[in-house]
């Protein structure tokens, strides 16, 4: 998986984060992720298509999305609900189009489907092209949570 794809996926989640919740996420050092599991409680997936192509998602800990969505809300919100799974598919689904248009500003055209959200600890997610992926782990005062990106050509 070329790197080029990643980083726009990186900034796009930082850009996000500040001007939709205010929150400064800290990016930590990217691995290799070789299974299905996810490591937060509540995740976004969203599946992409075009000259590339893959899946992205964002896992966050209960912590962590809880203060996300009330800093987007202006209320504070306790505990997670519908209003949280749908600020979790919107967040993905920005997310990606912000990283979208970064590649497509590289040449590299694509489009996104709807986001999927998926709750409770423990939950696994498949990517699009199976196998490896890249995860980007992020800590903020709140809680952390994971990038999730395996995107590149089918012979990747």
């Amino acid at each position: 998986m070329d790197v080029k794809y990643i980083n726009p996926f990186l900034e796009g989640t930082l850009h996000v984060l500040k001007t939709m919740a205010f929150i400064d996420a800290r990016p930590g050092k990217p691995f290799l992720k070789k299974d299905n599991a996810v490591g937060g409680d509540i995740t976004g997936i969203i599946g992409i298509a075009g000259s590339v192509k893959g899946s992205f998602a964002l896992s966050f800990s209960e912590k962590c999305i809880l203060r996300i969505v009330s800093n987007m809300l202006g209320e504070d919100i306790v505990q997670v609900n519908r209003d949280i799974a749908d600020a979790v598919g919107e967040i993905t689904n920005m997310v990606s189009g912000a990283a979208r248009q970064r590649l497509e500003a590289m040449g590299i055209s694509l489009s996104a489907a709807i986001p999927t959200v998926v709750t409770g600890k423990g939950h696994t997610i498949n990517h699009v092209l199976g196998g490896a992926s890249i995860i980007i782990p992020f800590d903020t005062d709140h809680g952390s949570f994971v990038a999730d990106v395996c995107m590149g050509k089918e012979a990747d």
